[in-house]
């Protein structure tokens, strides 16, 4: 390809808008354009690397008994409705009418629609398993698109769903994907980890991200530093490693004012006492109308997830002040965990190790001092994991010392059961031709976001540092000199010709311009070989070879440099 009839607009500047270095760098380099907010357009160059990641998760997902299919993108209300998820989706799920007033949405996702399939077509047991694919657009209406692609509203989603006669199979199946996965993200050339995860709107009992690693990365991984344990925050565990005080050590209870202060941290420099004296009280509700206290250690922060699933409800609610002070009796900032036979008090791990411990005394302007739970708590409902991790915190599985990550998601395994397929009545026929309920699985891959995340986690100053299995092209080959030297142009020919021919992909620089001009170029978008001819290297017979991110450069004889090259990627010929 001669880059003097490409479509690459390179920019000198990213646009002001671009809030991250993968958002910066994609329209530096010409691979993307904002149409609207969280819409991209994909030039040549971006669609490129899009369709190699593609092929490397079609392949992965063929080896594993994948059939690839075509789902719409418009998907009726109907099929919505039969699962709840039309009145529980919320305002990400973007609603849609037809001409006749019918309803339809743009799919953010295809479990229901995918589902009617097989239900319609699947019958036997002889049938199953069976894994339907497809690589598709989704629509999800953030509320903030941010980091470009990334987190855009418009996204390439490569959606896999797996159905089985029962539990045992979808199990063996899903960890047939989950080592595919693991292949497609070491084909792509990226360092990641796959985590134990919340399963969230999507739902089912299991599920695991896989992240790329990368400083940038939104959200935080918890590895240990011996064993496979990996967990994003919002699923790594904690695990009861406290010891309660001794009762000889408590002390008596005391009330005193605190000047208006209501935090932990304004009580806490008040009194001159560390956070991990100090029992936060905080109140939920249940429907809004059943109260529940969490009590966490002064220096943690709740995980409202884990108390929904230690309570057994997920409609659980912060109280708001009205709430509070009807059940606490007191201000905002002033509960205490005591005194409440109608609010159950779930206390964290953490909170069992606090001896004589600051927390509100239920009145305006006090709080209690040497406050003991298995003294001054007796109805305590039980002791749980109600808290995101730290650092501080081991393992929980083999005890070792833990080490944070930044990651980027771009892939998610599920373990649905039979929560869409028992809805849909999605059933089959077994052996002894009686009704059953599918198991399914739901396996997804972010394509689009995976091009981002390569950028996050390869670039320097320059500009893009691809993996070589996603690069754009194989090499860039940087011609000088042809307006002053007939030799060049022919010699140019027959060496794209030569490396063409070895299966090597090239992007030939023939552009009018200064040399430093076009080098910036092909390092702002990361070809990971360059190759220079110029009047210079023709006198020579050679021509100039330079890796990307290496300061050093080498000469090579020009009749060997399709085969050097060649042996450097490995690519057969063809």
């Amino acid at each position: 390809m001669k880059l003097s009839r490409y479509l690459l607009p390179t920019l000198r500047e990213a646009p002001s808008d671009a809030d991250n270095v993968s958002a910066r760098l994609m329209q530096r380099a010409g691979m993307i354009r904002k149409v609207a907010s969280g819409i991209y357009d994909w030039l040549p160059l971006g669609l490129r690397v899009l369709r190699k990641v593609e092929r490397i998760v079609r392949e992965e997902m063929d080896a594993v008994g994948g059939q690839e299919i075509l789902l719409p993108v418009i998907q009726p209300k109907s099929l919505w409705k039969e699962t709840g998820r039309w009145d529980v989706y919320g305002k990400e799920l973007l609603r849609l009418k037809d001409r006749k007033d019918a309803e339809f949405c743009f799919a953010p996702t295809a479990e229901e629609v995918v589902t009617d399939l097989v239900r319609r077509e699947v019958r036997s047991w002889r049938q199953l398993p069976t894994m339907l694919y497809q690589f598709g657009l989704k629509f999800r209406d953030e509320i903030r698109p941010r980091f470009g692609v990334m987190r855009a509203r418009e996204f390439l989603m490569k959606d896999a769903y797996s159905f089985h006669a029962d539990e045992a199979d979808a199990s063996l199946h899903y960890q047939k994907i989950y080592e595919a996965y693991r292949k497609i993200f070491v084909r792509c050339g990226l360092k990641f980890k796959p985590v134990e995860a919340q399963s969230g709107a999507i739902g089912g009992s299991t599920s695991h991200e896989f992240m790329v690693l990368a400083e940038t990365g939104e959200e935080t991984i918890v590895s240990c530093s011996k064993c496979d344990y990996g967990a994003n925050l919002e699923r790594a565990e904690v695990k009861d490693h406290y010891a309660a005080p001794e009762a000889s050590s408590f002390k008596s209870v005391t009330k005193f004012e605190t000047q208006d202060k209501t935090s932990v941290a304004e009580v806490a420099k008040l009194v001159s006492r560390p956070l991990t004296d100090f029992l936060k009280t905080q109140l939920y509700m249940i429907n809004g109308h059943k109260p529940v206290i969490a009590l966490m250690r002064g220096d943690h922060e709740i995980h409202e997830a884990k108390l929904a699933a230690a309570v057994g409800s997920p409609a659980l609610q912060r109280a708001n002040e009205a709430q509070y002070r009807q059940v606490m009796g007191c201000k905002v900032g002033y509960g205490g965990p005591q005194g409440h036979p109608d609010a159950p008090v779930y206390a964290d791990f953490a909170a069992k190790s606090v001896l004589n411990g600051i927390t509100g005394a239920n009145q305006d302007g006090l709080h209690v001092d040497h406050f003991n739970i298995s003294r001054d708590l007796p109805a305590l409902k039980g002791y749980f994991d109600l808290r995101c991790a730290t650092p501080e915190d081991p393992c929980p599985r083999c005890g070792s010392r833990t080490v944070f990550y930044k990651g980027i998601e771009v892939g998610h395994t599920f373990k649905l059961g039979t929560k869409y397929s028992a809805v849909l009545k999605a059933e089959y026929l077994d052996e002894r031709q009686k009704s059953r309920v599918m198991v399914m699985g739901c396996y997804g891959i972010g394509v689009s976001r995976v091009v981002a995340a390569a950028i996050e986690q390869g670039h320097d100053k320059d500009g893009i540092l691809w993996p070589p299995a996603i690069s754009p092209f194989h090499v860039a080959l940087v011609v000088l000199d042809e307006a002053d030297d007939a030799r060049v142009r022919p010699a140019a020919d027959s060496l794209v010709a030569s490396l063409e021919s070895a299966g090597i992909e090239v992007l030939e620089d023939d552009r009018d311009g200064k040399p430093g001009v076009k080098f910036k170029d092909i390092d702002l978008i990361g070809i990971p070989h360059r190759l220079v001819l110029s009047k210079k290297t023709l006198d020579a017979g050679e021509v100039e070879y330079k890796r990307r991110g290496v300061a050093s450069f080498e000469r090579w004889k020009l009749d060997e440099a399709s085969d050097l090259l060649g042996a450097l990627l490995a690519v057969p010929a063809l």
